[in-house]
């Protein structure tokens, strides 16, 4: 696993919480989770799942892609901000190199978040401006992206290549199981989960683009 230092992502969610001014008790309703779990997650006791991050920050109006950063404070995209083009992105990119990681990312320089239910996320690049998940996802023996099993949506459109072992994939009423060499992309507006079934890790590449709602 990459050595790099795991970004506080408890306490980056507190923070975006109280810029929205949104109570615990508010966040967790809309979530529909427990108060305590949100408390948590915020304090570092517990990590939360791939369907309970994705929840808490569309419920908070941040990109998932924001929470490993941890030089720049995470604000809400305001509404009616014009969405980043290329060229701006690529600008940022090369006129700040602080604020970006790459263009080579070595095997020891991926910041790494371990999730609950036995999965685990790198980043693998990063353009400011942006709005993307570039990730090596690993799912071990076990592992699912919902510890109870329920479906997630979230926004964006989500394309991902298993490079080794084999992942389930629930979508919508749909079941499939990829495998290594295989792909797969849809709208992640649709109700998904994913799990292994396996007795071994299931690694691949995820890419997750678009605007959070």
């Amino acid at each position: 696993m990459s050595p790099a230092v795991v970004p506080p992502v408890g306490a980056r969610i507190r923070q975006a919480r109280l810029e929205r001014g949104t109570s615990l008790r508010a966040l967790a309703r809309e979530v529909g989770v427990s108060a305590s779990l949100v408390s948590q997650i915020e304090t570092g006791k517990s990590q939360p799942s791939v369907s309970t991050l994705y929840a808490i920050t569309t419920a908070l109006g941040i990109s998932v892609d924001s929470l490993f950063d941890a030089r720049e404070p995470v604000a809400a995209s305001p509404i009616a901000a014009p969405t980043a083009t290329v060229p701006h992105a690529l600008a940022a990119f090369a006129a700040d190199p602080g604020r970006r990681i790459g263009p080579l990312v070595g095997s020891g320089g991926r910041e790494t978040l371990e999730l609950d239910s036995g999965v685990v996320w790198e980043r693998l690049g990063r353009v400011p401006g942006a709005e993307v998940d570039f990730l090596l996802v690993t799912y071990r023996p076990g592992g699912s992206s919902s510890g109870s099993g329920g479906l997630m949506r979230h926004a964006g459109t989500e394309y991902g290549y298993l490079t080794s072992g084999a992942l389930v994939l629930t979508l919508g009423f749909e079941e499939y199981t990829l495998r290594a060499g295989e792909s797969v992309c849809f709208e992640s507006t649709t109700p998904h989960r994913y799990r292994n079934d396996g007795e071994v890790p299931a690694v691949g590449v995820w890419f997750v683009s678009g605007d959070v709602q």
